[in-house]
C-alpha cells in the first residue's frame, strides 16, 4: 500500500469511527427524545447520519477513483503499442463523467437524497470505469506477451538469416575455388618442348650463324576438360643477348599483350596432339643458350 493509499483509508477510517460514534450518541438521545417526544430533534439527527454516510461514501468512491487513475496511468506509456485507441477514449470519456460528478458534490448543495442519488451515479460511472480499465491492462499484457513472441520470432530468423549467410559465403567461396580449379583444368599442358635449326634448303642446320629458320616442337597432352576445336599457339624465341628472334603476331597473357615470334593454329580434339611453329629467322643468330616458350 503506497503513501497515498494510506491517507485515503486512514481518512475513511476516522470518517467511519465519526458515524459509529454519531450513531451511538443518537441512539442515546433517541430514547430521551422518544420520552420527551421531540419528533423533530429525531429528524435533524437522522439527516446528520445520512450526510455522514453520504461522505463516507463519497470518500470511498474518490479513493477508489485515485487507485484506478494510477493502474491506468503507470501503462499509458504503452498506448502506442494498442491497434486502436478506443479503450483510451472510453477510459477518458468516463473518467470526465466521474470528475464532473465529483465536482458538482463538492461545489453545489444539495439535499441528502440528491446526493444519494449524485453517489449512485458516481457508483455506476467508477464501475464502468473498473470495466474499461480491466479491459485496458488485459489488452496491454496481451500485446506484451505478443510483442516478445515476435521479438523472440525476429531474434530465430535473425539468427537463421546469419546462418544462411555464412552458408552462401562458405558456398560462394568453394564454388571459386572450383572455379579456379577448373581454369587451371582447362589450360593445355604441353611436353617435349624444343627448338631445331634449319638452314636456307629447309633441312637442319647445326651451325646456328647458318639457320634461316628455327622450328619450335611441342607435344600437347590430352585434356578432356578443355574445349576441343581450333586452337591457336604462340611461341617466344629469345637470343642469348635476350633478342626477340622473328616476328609473329601479339597476343594476350594475363592482361598485357606481348609480341611472339611465330603462331600457328591447328584443330585440338582433346587427345595427343603433335605442334611444330616455324620461326623466320631475319638476321644471323650467334652460337649460344636459347629460351623458348609456348603458349
Amino acid at each position: 500500500m503506497n503513501r497515498k493509499q494510506k491517507i485515503v483509508f486512514f481518512s475513511g477510517l476516522g470518517v467511519a469511527v465519526a458515524l459509529i460514534v454519531l450513531i451511538i450518541v443518537l441512539l442515546v438521545n433517541d430514547r430521551g427524545a422518544s420520552k420527551s417526544g421531540d419528533e423533530d430533534s429525531l429528524m435533524d439527527k437522522s439527516e446528520q447520519v445520512d450526510s455522514l454516510q453520504n461522505a463516507y461514501d463519497e470518500l470511498e468512491l474518490v479513493n477508489e477513483y485515485r487507485e484506478l487513475e494510477a493502474d491506468f496511468s503507470q501503462y499509458e506509456g504503452q498506448q502506442k503499442y494498442l491497434k486502436n485507441d478506443t479503450l483510451v477514449r472510453q477510459y477518458n470519456d468516463a473518467k470526465k463523467r466521474v470528475e464532473s460528478l465529483l465536482k458538482e458534490l463538492k461545489s453545489e448543495k444539495r439535499s441528502n437524497q440528491e446526493n444519494r442519488e449524485k453517489i449512485k451515479q458516481l457508483q455506476a460511472e467508477i464501475a464502468t470505469l473498473k470495466d474499461i480499465v480491466r479491459h485496458y491492462l488485459e489488452e496491454i499484457k496481451r500485446l506484451g506477451e505478443e510483442n516478445e513472441g515476435l521479438k523472440q520470432e525476429i531474434e530465430q530468423v535473425s539468427a537463421r538469416n546469419q546462418e544462411l549467410s555464412s552458408q552462401v559465403t562458405a558456398a560462394n567461396a568453394s564454388n571459386e575455388r572450383l572455379a579456379q580449379t577448373v581454369s587451371v583444368a582447362k589450360k593445355l599442358n604441353i611436353t617435349g618442348l624444343s627448338l631445331t635449326a634449319y638452314n636456307k634448303n629447309g633441312k637442319k642446320e647445326k651451325k646456328i650463324k647458318k639457320a634461316k629458320q628455327l622450328g619450335v616442337s611441342f607435344t600437347v597432352a590430352p585434356n578432356n576438360t578443355a574445349a576441343p576445336g581450333k586452337k591457336t599457339f604462340y611461341v617466344r624465341v629469345q637470343s642469348p643477348e635476350g633478342s626477340l628472334v622473328g616476328s609473329g603476331p601479339s597476343f594476350t597473357i594475363d592482361g598485357a599483350q606481348v609480341q611472339s615470334s611465330g603462331a600457328r593454329q591447328s584443330e585440338y580434339d582433346n587427345g595427343e596432339l603433335k605442334v611444330t611453329v616455324y620461326v623466320n629467322v631475319t638476321s644471323s643468330l650467334t652460337p649460344g643458350s636459347y629460351t623458348v616458350e609456348a603458349f
